[in-house]
């Protein structure tokens, strides 16, 4: 019998140079380690499925290029919604959980938290959804470390706020935050005892150094984010990243694949853009280390997946339901 190898070190060192190697990796050298690496570590049967749910559409002043719910993007088509009751929310999660969903996630197109009804009521939908026995995510933007605590408190499980992309790519995406001020949020998160949720999108120009990049800064925090949601761009009509090509389903897996080596305990989240990509691919991703999907009929704004096809999908891979 062969001895079992060494675990893949956790390490928040990386340089950039060591992960461009890996990324440029020949893709079946790659494929193999990644999935030796994820096997040390994780069950690859274990595939989450999460829903994401937008429980305030529109109207954000940030000006991220990606985004169809920046105000800034006027050509873009999308209704503006106020944030929606608590109870409709939790009710929402029902029926994702009923539908398989282990964990639900909710948006709100916002900069920044505010203290009022409307952060009342993003507190009653996160204490909502954890008594039904899910786990309850929140992308809210920036947070001050007494909201952090509130949230907690309320039985947050984890709170997603996205690098996006490298610091030196970063300004050309985004230009009304700073990623000084992204670092802050995941700091504050830290201190309140919630995890992580934090990841990025490629497929915005980047070149393959500032995915590297994007996952050294990632790599970096300590711990790692427990959670990183890998996004493929969903080029969205009136936004200034309108033009820009699909994301060769192969880049992807290259992009998981070195997620998974850089930081092996996380749970890596094949997100938006997978809509794209055929069931093989898809199975490929799973193969380097995703064992998270988001279900359901939309990611927020943008068209993903369809349920009747992640079922097939997951029970095909053996998956666990």
């Amino acid at each position: 019998m062969e001895p079992r190898p060494a675990l893949a070190p956790v390490r928040n060192d990386w340089s950039v140079d060591e992960l461009v190697e890996i990324y440029e990796t020949p893709l079946l050298d790659l494929i193999d380690h990644a999935a030796r690496v994820h096997r040390l570590y994780h069950d690859p049967r274990d595939i989450q499925r999460a829903s994401l749910f937008s429980i305030k559409t529109g109207g954000c002043p940030e000006d991220c290029a990606y985004c169809p719910q920046s105000a800034h993007h006027a050509e873009v088509r999308l209704t503006r919604d106020r944030i929606m009751e608590p109870a409709t929310v939790v009710a929402a999660a029902a029926e994702a959980k009923a539908a398989g969903a282990s964990r639900f996630c909710m948006g709100a197109a916002w900069r920044e938290v505010r203290d009022g009804a409307e952060f009342d009521a993003v507190l009653e939908m996160v204490r909502g959804v954890t008594a039904i026995g899910m786990e309850s995510c929140v992308t809210l933007g920036m947070l001050r470390p007494d909201q952090a605590r509130r949230l907690a408190e309320a039985g947050l499980t984890a709170y997603n706020h996205n690098l996006d992309t490298s610091p030196e790519f970063y300004t050309r995406i985004v230009g009304t935050r700073t990623y000084q001020d992204r670092l802050a949020t995941l700091g504050v998160v830290r201190a309140a005892g919630i995890k992580l949720c934090c990841g990025g999108i490629i497929g915005m120009g980047e070149s393959n150094r500032d995915r590297a990049a994007l996952i050294q800064m990632l790599a970096a925090q300590s711990p790692h984010p427990e959670s990183v949601p890998i996004n493929a761009l969903v080029a969205v009509p009136g936004t200034p990243l309108a033009a820009r090509p699909p994301v060769e389903a192969l880049e992807l897996v290259r992009m998981v694949a070195t997620a998974r080596i850089a930081m092996p305990q996380s749970q890596v989240r094949l997100s938006a853009g997978r809509r794209n990509l055929t069931p093989e691919a898809q199975v490929l991703c799973f193969l380097v280390g995703a064992n998270s999907i988001f279900s359901g009929e939309k990611l927020l704004t943008t068209p993903n997946a369809e349920e009747d096809g992640d079922v097939a999908l997951l029970r095909a891979v053996g998956a666990y339901p």
